[in-house]
């Protein structure tokens, strides 16, 4: 990808079993069904699978490949006796336990990083956009940095794991910042800043390689992208969209303004652990000020400082639409948290998940997306 301002997304799911609903080692499986037709790549786990988008240029596009991932990893996944589920969190049974995806990388991960490596069976959603060039993508993680805790909120759908609600909108978010390279990338100078960093990071073996570098936000080692890697994997291609499309046009918006103020780290931190419990429904802490105020007050203030490059995207309805849906029908950890609410054993939210992972793919979405069949 190195056009400016195009959008790919990364989502990863969960591969569990129909009866039991528990997460089920499949991914060899899956993929093989699965074939070469789409990018999919295995996961730190086998109960896990992902599926790449290529370059998109317009949210139709976008939304037209998101929903063609999920329908064929859907049929790949039934054709392998198994269910695609999107969520962060397995909501019965566990990701693992090790051993972990049979490869040479994940193996020396395992030795380097021990135990930690236990429980990171965890899904999200990796955004890439296309930027003028590395200095670009370091100006855009600068302006990110805080507004990272509203964008994890607003995909916040990890609240039940091992079918107790676990007091958290996003769980997931709460095992990865074990990773000693994880959470919100620091202010940075520029990109030879960035890779003088991991450079450093390399030699101390904390990172084994690039790829280690699981900040939040990170520039791209060898193409002009930036990674956006805060969110929980959504419940619905319709939300993915939507964060995709808000994150596209964030970053050319940053882009194109003054730099962005440095935020505190201290209360950065306490944005993110907040985002991460309360989610879209509840209270935020704005790192720009500490002040508690709202969540989806933040999430408007994001939309209405971007509206000008959603509107140019064709995507602005789409975003201002989905936030009002929200306020009725709650964030995905809030539906979570309802399915849970009527069957305590985890069976029927899982259900609804599954449900929630291929249904709007026949509607839902503004544009032709209807047209792709889904597979149950």
């Amino acid at each position: 990808m190195t056009e400016t301002w195009t959008v790919g997304v990364e989502q990863e799911f969960l591969l569990v079993d129909p009866e039991s609903r528990r997460p089920v080692p499949a991914a060899e499986a899956v993929a093989s069904h699965a074939g070469a037709r789409l990018d999919v790549q295995r996961e730190l786990t086998p109960f896990q699978i992902e599926v790449a988008t290529p370059v998109c240029h317009s949210a139709e596009e976008l939304a037209d490949q998101v929903v063609l991932g999920r329908t064929h990893l859907a049929k790949a996944a039934h054709a392998a006796g198994c269910r695609l589920l999107a969520s962060s969190v397995p909501p019965v049974g566990t990701a693992g336990p090790p051993p972990g995806t049979d490869d040479p990388r994940y193996r020396l991960m395992e030795g380097s990083h021990r135990k930690l490596l236990g429980g990171q069976g965890v899904c999200g959603l990796h955004v890439h956009v296309g930027v003028p060039d590395r200095d670009t993508a370091v100006r855009v993680s600068n302006a990110l940095r805080p507004w990272l805790p509203t964008l994890l909120a607003l995909s916040a759908n990890s609240p039940i794991a091992r079918a107790e609600d676990t007091g958290y909108a996003s769980w997931r978010s709460i095992v990865w910042s074990r990773w000693p390279v994880g959470g919100p990338p620091p202010h940075l100078e520029n990109a030879e800043h960035y890779d003088h960093l991991v450079q450093t990071l390399l030699q101390t073996e904390v990172l084994l390689d690039v790829n280690m570098v699981y900040w939040d936000v990170r520039p791209s080692s060898h193409v002009p992208t930036v990674e956006v890697r805060v969110a929980d994997i959504p419940q619905t291609a319709h939300e993915t969209v939507v964060i995709a499309e808000l994150i596209r046009a964030f970053a050319r918006t940053a882009a194109e303004s003054p730099d962005a103020d440095r935020v505190d780290d201290v209360l950065l931190r306490a944005a993110y652990w907040r985002g991460a419990r309360d989610g879209y429904d509840g209270l935020a802490v704005d790192p720009r000020t500490g002040a508690l105020v709202q969540a989806r007050q933040l999430a408007a203030e994001m939309v209405s400082i971007s509206a000008d490059a959603l509107r140019d995207a064709g995507s602005l309805s789409l975003v201002e639409d989905h936030l009002e849906w929200l306020r009725t029908n709650g964030s995905g950890a809030a539906r979570q948290r309802r399915a849970f609410g009527t069957s305590p054993d985890g069976r029927e939210l899982v259900d609804q998940v599954l449900a929630a992972t291929v249904d709007d793919m026949r509607s839902g979405l503004p544009w032709s997306t209807h047209r792709t069949g889904g597979a149950r």
